[in-house]
């Protein structure tokens, strides 16, 4: 099973490539890039501009995963289609979510 995810003790890093102006905001599901790293796809359906499709995204996982927005920040990618979120949340419990999220 491919997981796009790594669990630390109090937290998780979710690695997650984003499609900004995607016509909705949804999980897409888990792909692999060309080095083999899985990711979640994610679209949203606001513009690359201003952060605005970070701070959406940043919703939309929360959101999904049932956490405060507080819970969801962006550690890097800002500017690019593949980002690391850490998800500030009891990791057992994020992971049963993404995995659903996932189909995994």
């Amino acid at each position: 099973m491919i997981r796009p995810y790594q669990a630390f003790s109090d937290h998780l890093l979710l690695a997650v490539r984003l499609t900004p102006n995607g016509g909705r905001d949804q999980i897409d599901g888990v792909e692999l890039d060309a080095d083999g790293k899985a990711h979640l796809k994610a679209r949203v359906s606001v513009p690359p501009e201003k952060g605005k499709a970070n701070k959406a995204l940043t919703a939309l996982i929360a959101k999904r995963l049932g956490i405060a927005k507080s819970s969801v920040s962006l550690v890097s990618g800002d500017t690019s289609r593949k980002k690391i979120l850490r998800i500030d949340a009891d990791p057992e419990d994020v992971i049963k979510k993404l995995d659903a999220l996932s189909g995994s």
